[in-house]
C-alpha cells in the first residue's frame, strides 16, 4: 500500500476501509497532508461553495450528573461555579443573536435534571413560535425515546451528541457507568425519529491508538450523521485526565480532513478548542475542509463557569463582538459567512 494511492482512493469512492484508514494515520507524511487537505477541501466546495455556515450557540446550564473524567463540569468537580439560564434569559440571548442574523440556535448543556421534558420542550416551542425561520439545535446528551420524541415534536431541528470515541474499551474507560452501546443506540433512536444529527469525538485522549481513531473514521460512516464534531481533547486540571497530554491541533486537522471524505456533505463544526490551542486553529479547519463555526451568545456573566476545558477563548466578548470577530477571521482565508440555518446538504424539513 502507499498512502497517496489511499488518498486518491478515498477522494475517488469516500470510503476505505479500517486497515486503510490505519495505514495512512501510520505513515502519511507532511506533504501527503497537503494532497489530502487539497481534495478535502475541494469536497467541501463541491457542496457548499466558499459558504461557512454561523451558529448562536447557548450554553444554558452547567449542571451536569454525569461523571465523565475529562469534563470540567463533572457532578464531583466541586469547585465547579453552577448555573443555570431561565427561560427569559435564553430567550433574551436568541432575540439578540437574531438581531445580529443568527438563524441557528444551539441550546447546549450539561445533562442537567431540572430540563425536563417539559421544559426543554417549553422552551423549545417558544423560540420556534417567536422565530418561524430558525432552526433550533440541541445537545443535552442522553436522554429516552419518548423524551428525544417530545423534544422533536416541540420543534428541535438538530441534535448533537458526540459519541467520543468509538472504541467501547476507551469509551468506558473515561465514562463512569455509561456505555457506548447506550450511547450508539440514542444516536440511531435521533436519526430514526427525523431529527438532524450530530456524532463526534475527541482527538488525543489518554489510550488512543490510530486504529481506535480508524475505529471512530468507521463508525460515522456506518452512522451516515449529519453533523461531525471533532475537537482535540484538553485536559482540565480539576479532572482525573488533568495530569495527561492533550491533543493537538495537526491531529485534529488531519481527522477533520479523513472525514470530510469519508462524509462528503457533512456539516464539520471548526470548534472553539482549535482555536484555544491555536490562534489561528479555526481559519486552519476552514481550510481543510470545516463549514461551521459557534460563536457564543450565552451571557458573558457565566461563560467561564461553562469550562469543559481550560483556557478556552472568547469568554468575555460581547456577542456583537464575537459575530465580527469570527467573520473577519472567515473572510481572512478565502470564504464567506452563511447567518441562514444551514442545513445539510439536501435536507427537507
Amino acid at each position: 500500500m502507499r498512502v497517496l494511492d489511499l488518498i486518491e482512493k478515498l477522494n475517488r469512492e469516500n470510503d476505505l476501509s479500517k486497515e486503510e484508514l490505519v495505514f495512512i494515520l501510520d505513515h502519511i507524511t507532511e506533504e501527503e497532508k497537503q494532497v489530502l487537505y487539497k481534495y478535502s477541501l475541494e469536497t467541501k466546495e463541491k457542496y457548499y461553495g466558499d459558504t461557512v455556515y454561523m451558529r448562536g450557540l447557548i450554553e444554558f446550564t452547567n449542571y451536569c450528573y454525569r461523571n465523565c473524567k475529562y469534563c470540567g463540569i463533572r457532578a464531583e468537580q466541586s469547585e465547579a461555579e453552577r448555573y443555570r439560564l431561565s427561560k427569559d434569559q435564553i430567550m433574551q440571548c436568541c432575540d439578540q443573536g437574531y438581531w445580529l442574523g443568527y438563524r441557528t440556535f444551539v441550546l447546549q448543556g450539561g445533562e442537567d435534571p431540572f430540563f425536563t421534558d417539559e421544559v426543554l420542550v417549553d422552551i423549545i416551542s417558544s423560540i420556534k413560535k417567536r422565530w418561524k425561520d430558525v432552526a433550533v439545535t440541541v445537545s443535552i446528551g442522553e436522554r429516552s425515546e419518548a423524551s428525544y420524541k417530545k423534544i422533536r415534536e416541540a420543534g428541535a431541528d438538530r441534535y448533537l451528541l458526540r459519541h467520543e470515541t468509538a472504541n467501547s474499551d476507551l469509551y468506558e474507560s473515561i465514562h463512569e457507568d455509561m456505555s457506548l452501546a447506550s450511547r450508539k443506540s440514542c444516536l440511531y433512536t435521533l436519526r430514526d425519529i427525523g431529527f438532524q444529527v450530530g456524532a463526534g469525538f475527541m482527538v488525543g485522549i489518554p489510550g488512543q491508538t490510530n486504529d481506535i481513531l480508524a475505529e471512530d473514521l468507521r463508525f460515522i460512516k456506518d452512522l451516515d450523521p449529519h453533523m461531525v464534531g471533532i475537537g482535540p481533547f484538553i485536559p482540565h486540571e480539576k479532572t482525573p485526565l488533568g495530569g495527561f497530554k492533550g491533543g493537538t491541533v495537526e491531529d485534529t486537522l488531519l481527522m477533520l480532513a479523513l472525514t470530510r471524505l469519508m462524509l462528503p456533505k457533512v456539516l464539520l463544526p471548526s470548534t472553539t478548542a482549535l482555536g484555544t490551542l491555536d490562534n489561528k486553529g479555526r481559519e486552519k479547519a476552514l481550510k481543510v475542509g470545516a463549514n461551521v463555526v459557534m460563536p457564543n451568545l450565552s451571557p458573558t456573566n457565566v461563560r467561564e463557569k461553562y469550562e469543559l476545558y481550560q483556557d478556552k477563548i472568547c469568554t468575555g466578548d460581547e456577542a456583537a463582538h464575537c459575530r465580527q470577530c469570527i467573520e473577519g477571521r472567515i473572510n481572512s482565508v478565502g470564504f464567506n459567512v452563511d447567518m441562514g440555518r444551514g442545513d445539510y446538504d439536501g435536507w427537507r424539513k
